[in-house]
């Protein structure tokens, strides 16, 4: 590993916050669904040796991650140490009711364009630090990768890295793993992989990566794929911290069960069929439901999560419907837009008129025949809902000055850059 590069007396005024720059290699994790059951079952079960280390050594904390828990707004808010509100990126699709000539039009919020505010990871690039972002699907790397002048690629298109679009080449060759299928733990695993040799071949002070969830809505923590799976990623860790890279891990959202554990099958409020069978304003295609879930790789989740967001024309009477709404089973909570927005740190315009969110089991979606669940080869585990809220905080040094900083708020995931740059213990 090449020689540390920034001047840690430094600092960056990103989006509020004061950061110092790198003053060691720091490695940030995002370890898409990993609730912290999946680390305790793995290390009880001995397949997590070093996470072992570091839970008794008390570096672990409990956090609060974004709602709606899905990936994107999470991974920007951890990147930019600041909620939705303040980035506006709040799913992967909302309903812009200012496109095509006021009719309105769905959404994906993949572009840089929807992104409003600067990243951590940009600012510390402009201000010197050598900055690598590796992100599992590519839908990520895009806004990962906004006004960053480093490197970033994805696993999915390692394939297609160049010099001129990503700040490197040949990534296969340098990682020494064939393309891993977008389905598969190898794409985790890949850029676990990547981040290990960049640190072993460059000077990176900051590195940035991003896994995807495919192992967690298909393996329940304590099962055997899923065990696997943080063996794979502890021996990871493991070279990381040999590397001697700052290590700061945490999750955009944890991951429940679904569906009916006698029968398997998934429990689903179907929105839009229900809205649509209502007599009066708000039925008859009065109410667009829109899922934030939604996104190009549906097949581990059939685009079900557990939250949703509803725009009703004018005339509706929200109240009562809001009131209905909570009355079906599976609904844990349904609120109005500024209530939504105010207690979630969303931005209101992204929002529609009504945000609902289902129990700990269940799941929304829009009209059962809009739904393709062949794909789902396992019973249903996905995520949304207050109840994937929870995410492990997780550093190979012991964090100093939190209580000091942060009071006794729960810790967020968007906390994560500002403990490891600010509040880690002094390297020996």
């Amino acid at each position: 590993m090449s020689p540390h590069s920034t001047d840690a007396h430094a600092s960056l005024a990103v989006n509020g916050r004061t950061y110092r720059m790198p003053a060691h290699p720091s490695v940030i994790l995002c370890i898409d669904g990993c609730e912290f059951a999946y680390l305790e079952a793995a290390v009880a079960a001995g397949a997590a040796p070093f996470i072992a280390t570091l839970l008794q050594e008390g570096h672990a904390f409990k956090a609060d991650c974004v709602i709606p828990s899905f990936t994107n707004p999470n991974n920007l808010s951890i990147v930019c140490g600041a909620p939705p509100s303040v980035h506006g990126i709040c799913g992967n699709y909302f309903f812009d009711r200012t496109a095509e000539q006021g009719a309105g039009a769905e959404v994906m919020m993949n572009d840089p364009q929807y992104l409003r505010a600067e990243t951590v990871l940009a600012a510390a690039a402009a201000a010197g630090a050598k900055v690598a972002v590796v992100t599992a699907k590519d839908k990520l790397r895009r806004l990962l990768g906004w006004h960053l002048d480093g490197i970033c690629f994805s696993a999915e298109q390692a394939d297609r890295a160049t010099l001129a679009d990503n700040g490197i080449d040949a990534v296969l060759e340098l990682v020494g793993m064939p393309l891993p299928d977008v389905y598969s733990a190898e794409l985790s695993e890949f850029v676990l992989a990547a981040g290990v040799r960049l640190l072993e071949t460059r000077s990176i002070d900051l590195m940035y990566l991003s896994t995807t969830d495919y192992v967690q809505h298909k393996h329940a923590p304590g099962s055997e794929g899923a065990n696997a799976f943080y063996a794979m990623m502890d021996s990871y860790l493991a070279r990381l911290d040999q590397l001697g890279a700052l290590i700061a891990l945490t999750a955009d959202h944890g991951m429940n069960a679904k569906h009916d554990p006698r029968t398997g099958e998934p429990n689903v409020v179907y929105l839009q069929d229900w809205l649509d069978s209502r007599p009066g304003p708000e039925g008859g295609g009065a109410a667009r439901v829109i899922l934030p879930i939604t996104d190009p790789y549906v097949v581990h989740h059939g685009a079900l999560g557990s939250f949703a967001t509803i725009y009703l024309v004018d005339g509706v009477d929200r109240e009562s419907l809001r009131a209905d709404l909570l009355a079906l089973t599976g609904i844990e909570l349904v609120l109005a837009n500024a209530e939504a927005c105010a207690r979630f740190e969303l931005p209101p315009d992204r929002v529609g008129d009504l945000v609902v969110i289902s129990r700990r089991d269940t799941v929304l979606g829009t009209g059962r025949a809009r739904h393709d669940l062949s794909g789902l080869t396992v019973p249903l585990r996905s995520h949304g809902g207050i109840s994937e809220q929870t995410v492990p905080l997780l550093f190979n040094r012991r964090p100093h000055g939190l209580r000091e900083r942060f009071g006794d708020a729960p810790l967020r995931n968007f906390d994560v850059l500002e403990i490891a740059l600010n509040h880690l213990e002094p390297w020996p």
